[in-house]
């Protein structure tokens, strides 16, 4: 139990931390990027507004907002451009790689300003005038380009070409160097929680450890004042005779021998872990003697047990604890199966070991309880009120058996009726 304990607590730990660590990435990354279009899109505004140049920085002095040409001016002045401020200064102009295309709403190409551009030639501006048609009016990405499409006022289409390779691969190595120190923080702090994960279960061991050791002191201590009262009882009986009060309470007397035991053993179980005594042996003939054994006892309650147990199967493990399994399985099927119900109760071999499966009918099982049945103490609702005389210690038992032979158990309930033990024994 322990170690499943420090294993939950690892797995916990772990996805906890390296949820955060990549939510922390993804945050990191989608504002880089939120921040790095936002530049984009300002330097696409500013040059949107100097109708697709940018502010001269030759001329410092010139207006600051655009002014409409007049007719009597020459075609070639150039107009008066917008400066903006913040991000930009007098160096942008050097910087900033663009180029505008000017195309009618059939798609032909009216003209294309490359001034500002070196890698695109107007031999290469097909593929991009294609993107503008496709996507029409707004904003898109391009082969290391962001562009910008409008219709201006005379019917025509501007694009507008931003070389945005530099804030694009600046956004990818932060990228990669986020995913980097994510991968390399989280495998620390796994390796940093494996290493302290002993130290913060250090209480519930402990915790464990005591409760191991009262259970076992308090079995010993009991056997003795049962063990005496039995014997009372029976000297009683041979004076008095035999009285039903008398058998009420020799009754009581078994049933509190049986649980005490039933809790050395499971202490016992937990202590050992996987230290019980492993030797190869005939699994097959130890299954189908113990099988046998339970036949007459659940005929007398009305059960048929059937077996099918696959031959000649060796298995390396504690046999006295395997034939106990298979004891606390069908000692369970007999008390809890519907009346008249058959016992299925089948061994078959696979890949990493073996696997015992218990299978009966019962009155209705919750599947919502499945889960609990191995519990200590834990009964279904149902079977509370039965005369079973069970203490629901033995699954646990079974439990810790098969987590001793590095396996597992699980019941199943697929039609709400039938209930389905399965020991996976590794």
């Amino acid at each position: 139990m322990i170690k499943r304990l420090r294993k939950e607590f690892i797995a916990i730990a772990t996805a906890a931390v390296v949820s955060v660590m990549v939510l922390l990435c993804v945050i990191v990354n989608v504002a880089n990027f939120v921040s790095v279009n936002a530049r984009l899109n300002d330097t696409l505004d500013m040059i949107s507004e100097n109708r697709g140049r940018m502010f001269d920085a030759d001329r410092p002095n010139r207006p600051q907002v655009p002014q409409e040409p007049d007719d009597d001016e020459e075609e070639d002045e150039p107009p008066a451009f917008k400066r903006f401020d913040r991000q930009f200064n007098e160096e942008t102009p050097f910087s900033t790689r663009f180029f505008v295309l000017i195309y009618d709403e059939n798609g032909t190409l009216i003209s294309a300003d490359l001034s500002k551009i070196a890698a695109v030639t107007e031999a290469d501006t097909q593929p991009y005038l294609d993107a503008a048609l496709r996507r029409g009016e707004g904003n898109g990405f391009i082969g290391g380009y962001k562009y910008r499409v409008a219709k201006q006022a005379d019917g025509t289409y501007k694009a507008i070409f931003l070389d945005d390779y530099r804030e694009m691969s600046s956004a990818r190595t932060i990228l990669i160097l986020s995913i980097a120190a994510t991968v390399i923080c989280s495998a620390l702090i796994c390796v940093l929680i494996v290493l302290f994960s002993k130290r913060a279960v250090k209480p519930a061991i402990e915790s464990n450890r005591k409760q191991k050791q009262f259970i076992t002191d308090a079995g010993h201590e009991l056997k003795t004042p049962i063990t005496v009262i039995s014997t009372s009882l029976s000297v009683l009986e041979m004076e008095v005779g035999k009285q039903k009060w008398i058998d009420k309470a020799k009754a009581q007397t078994e049933k509190l021998t049986e649980l005490v035991n039933s809790l050395v053993t499971l202490s016992k179980m937990d202590e050992a872990g996987t230290d019980l005594p492993m030797k190869e042996f005939d699994v097959s003939a130890a299954v189908s003697e113990t099988a046998e054994s339970f036949r007459d006892f659940a005929e007398q309650a009305g059960h048929e047990v059937q077996t099918q147990i696959e031959p000649s199967v060796s298995y390396t493990g504690d046999e006295y604890a395997v034939r106990q399994l298979c004891s606390i399985l069908l000692d369970n099927a007999v008390k809890y199966a519907g009346e008249n119900a058959p016992i299925r109760f089948t061994l078959e071999k696979d890949k990493k070991g073996v696997v015992i499966t218990c299978e009966n009918e019962s009155d209705g099982v919750d599947a919502g309880e499945l889960d609990r049945l191995f519990d200590r103490f834990y009964r279904a609702d149902k079977s509370r009120n039965s005369q079973t005389g069970g203490f629901g210690i033995g699954l646990s038992i079974a439990r810790s058996i098969c987590e001793a032979h590095k396996g597992s158990i699980k019941a199943e309930c697929d039609d709400g009726h039938t209930v389905r033990f399965i020991a996976h024994l590794r």
